[in-house]
């Protein structure tokens, strides 16, 4: 199934007085490259919840972003975190003895000192367990939307290079078509010319054209060329009816299907085989950039 990288989704879950919110949006990107913006507290979950990221996109960049907030009606506390108010004390006593200062440490400055106060949700957050399974079953749920969505335009996406290939292919039946004439056309252009240049002084020599049909003949077959385009067409449309990430072989392939049509060009010395050429590059530059949106 082929999946766009662009998606996004969401959820929220209720948990301890909490309403805790998720948002997980993926863009395009060479890799897989996850970023978490979360609360602090939960740092220590950072890397579990990466994981379980990256268990289920393969390619794309990701941001996540989690926060919580007092649900409605209850009343946020915070109490004295009285180890870190006694090591201000004891350090404040310290530097008064060694340098002889003077002066006691105020209760409006103390207060106003980094990590006096805690939230009291904050100490029983660290012994609830079921805090990194409440993160890792939002997540999931942010996710899965992410995913639907990067599903539905990965279709989208799917019909519009089918449809492309489907011209590709058109064209490279037309290609077939046109080469047995690219030799015989030249023979007869070949042939008038010397006709037109004939005044009677000379006749031609038919070994030497002969000659020079065979040589050009020789330089502009695209049997080859005509043989690998048709191998890169199908393996394009397996890659996107299959369920693993196509986005980079099918940037691969796109790459040959170039390199193939420019030798046809470069040989070609037809101006309707030329024609479908240009069509052809063109083609596969919108399927270029197509392709760079998919997983």
């Amino acid at each position: 199934m082929s999946l766009s990288m662009t998606g996004y989704g969401q959820a929220v879950l209720h948990h301890g007085g909490y309403k805790v919110c998720f948002e997980v949006k993926s863009v395009n990107h060479r890799y897989c490259e996850v970023m978490m913006r979360i609360p602090r507290e939960w740092a220590r979950f950072e890397d579990g919840l990466r994981k379980e990221v990256q268990r289920q996109v393969k390619r794309g960049r990701v941001d996540v972003f989690i926060q919580r907030e007092r649900d409605e009606g209850q009343d946020s506390y915070v109490q004295l975190n009285e180890p870190v108010v006694q090591a201000y004390l004891e350090t404040a006593e310290l530097l008064a003895d060694k340098y002889g200062l003077d002066g006691r440490i105020g209760v409006s400055e103390l207060l106003s000192l980094p990590n006096v106060w805690v939230d009291r949700d904050s100490i029983d957050e660290a012994e609830d367990p079921e805090w990194e399974q409440l993160l890792l079953d939002g997540l999931g749920e942010a996710v899965a939307g992410m995913l639907e969505m990067r599903r539905r335009e990965g279709q989208v996406l799917a019909a519009d290079l089918n449809s492309r290939i489907e011209r590709l292919e058109v064209l490279h039946s037309e290609l077939a078509a046109l080469a047995p004439t690219v030799v015989a056309d030249y023979r007869n252009r070949l042939k008038q010319r010397l006709a037109e240049l004939q005044d009677g002084a000379f006749l031609p020599d038919e070994q030497r054209l002969g000659m020079e049909i065979a040589l050009f003949a020789d330089r502009s077959n695209i049997d080859e060329e005509l043989t690998r385009l048709r191998s890169h067409l199908g393996q394009c449309r397996n890659l996107l009816l299959s369920d693993e990430p196509a986005g980079r072989k099918l940037d691969f392939l796109i790459q040959e299907l170039n390199r193939e049509v420019n030798t046809i060009g470069s040989k070609a010395n037809h101006l309707e085989l030329v024609n479908r050429v240009v069509e052809m590059k063109a083609e596969l530059e919108k399927i270029r950039e197509q392709a760079a949106n998919m997983e």
